[in-house]
């Protein structure tokens, strides 16, 4: 028995010594053919170069300027974070398929950090699910955190991703956002904790946001929590929960937001809006007060479920809508939808502000009587357009008439 295990050792020995020898061809781990050191993934992309920054499995934290070019197609498979310091460019045209059925498949742009997206009409970024059949949640969505304003605190923690948002720097600068479209986003963690399409944490006005597309979204389609920034030319189609929120302190303006539910669409939430307004429900008057200012607005109703509001302003939230048009319209041959509220400022965890101004033109089956103003000023009359649909051609999306007949 002792023998038979020299034996065996000095056989292995043999044959290990032999698969070590220059006439073997299987280079070590960590080399190459020749020899040569190959870094290796550590789900931190540190330069251009950083094998984690791999078309096909997409993940990690970005602490370098690094560009995701429009020569390939790209698999978003995790969280893509980018850290203080470094920015993200991506190019015109780029397509990025995001690995469905995760909470953790999501792009977020840290404090400090930057994203420079900037598409055209002609070449526009589109990041979109992976799946064989899509459908709203498979995906995160992208978040953008900066050092503005809130009234929650000094500062707060994302309810998703746990990435800290707010300060005092009401011009910060988080980069630019033009020409994006984002598909089937708002994977959800908990009844409280979900993605939206795009969401604005404390972001500052020096950032540059506009023509955006969400489509097919679990919860939101545009979210903000406090902050500056203005938002122009935005287009929320098929979002399962409110169209446009807002909370913590929102003071930017947005310009030429259409929002839609189309007919057939008629997955929903307990309340879906198409705006929801809030500034904060602890401290109706916390400092500083969600009152954006918004021109430009149309609200569709085409599904045939119950909206639970059109607008929804509330918990100490101001704002002043101008140029707005709010439609329940049935598609051809079907029934129209409702909603249980046109306009509604009350709330049990306080009403929205009396400084609330809107114009708006209520078309198709709404009761344009049915407004809880609270002391708001709210115009209901003829005449208002609404958002200009023609600066969304880029994106191909049809329009639904608004005529009545």
């Amino acid at each position: 028995m002792k023998k038979s295990k020299l034996f065996l050792s000095m056989f292995t020995i043999a044959t290990l010594l032999g698969s070590c020898s220059s006439d073997d061809d299987t280079p070590t781990p960590g080399t190459d053919d020749d020899g040569g050191v190959v870094e290796q993934k550590d789900d931190v992309i540190e330069s251009q170069d950083d094998p984690d920054l791999d078309p096909e499995d997409l993940h990690g934290e970005v602490r370098a300027n690094v560009t995701i070019s429009a020569d390939t197609e790209w698999m978003l498979t995790g969280a893509l974070k980018v850290m203080d310091g470094a920015t993200l460019k991506i190019e015109p045209g780029v397509t990025i398929k995001a690995r469905s059925g995760g909470t953790n498949v999501y792009i977020a742009v840290s404090q400090g950090a930057k994203i420079d997206a900037q598409g055209t009409a002609d070449s526009p970024i589109l990041i979109t699910s992976a799946a064989e059949n899509p459908r709203a949640g498979d995906w995160g969505g992208v978040m953008l955190a900066g050092y503005a304003q809130i009234n929650s605190g000094d500062v707060a923690e994302t309810e998703v991703a746990g990435i800290s948002y707010g300060g005092d720097n009401d011009a910060d600068n988080s980069g630019t956002i033009n020409y994006m479209i984002l598909e089937y986003t708002g994977a959800r963690i908990n009844g409280d904790q979900e993605f939206n399409g795009f969401t604005f944490y404390g972001v500052g006005s020096e950032t540059s946001i506009s023509n955006i597309m969400v489509r097919y979204g679990d919860d939101d389609g545009i979210e903000w929590f406090g902050g500056t920034v203005d938002v122009t030319n935005a287009l929320v189609v098929n979002a399962k929960d409110d169209w446009f929120d807002w909370t913590e302190g929102w003071t930017g303006t947005g310009k030429n937001f259409y929002g839609i539910r189309e007919f057939g669409f008629n997955d929903v939430t307990e309340d879906p809006r198409g705006i929801e307004a809030d500034s904060n429900s602890n401290n109706n008057d916390a400092s500083p007060r969600s009152n954006p200012t918004i021109d430009g607005l149309t609200l569709y109703h085409q599904s045939t479920i119950s909206m639970a509001d059109m607008i929804k302003i509330r918990r100490g939230s101001s704002a002043t809508i101008t140029n707005a048009v709010v439609a329940i319209i049935a598609a051809e041959d079907e029934d129209a939808g409702s909603a249980s509220d046109f306009i509604d400022l009350t709330d049990n965890s306080g009403d929205g502000s009396s400084e609330t101004s809107i114009n708006v033109t209520a078309l198709g089956a709404i009761d344009a009587t049915d407004i809880k103003a609270q002391g708001a000023t709210i115009t209901v009359g003829a005449g208002n357009t609404g958002a200009d649909t023609s600066v969304f051609a880029w994106t191909g999306y049809t329009f639904p008439s608004l005529d009545v007949e």
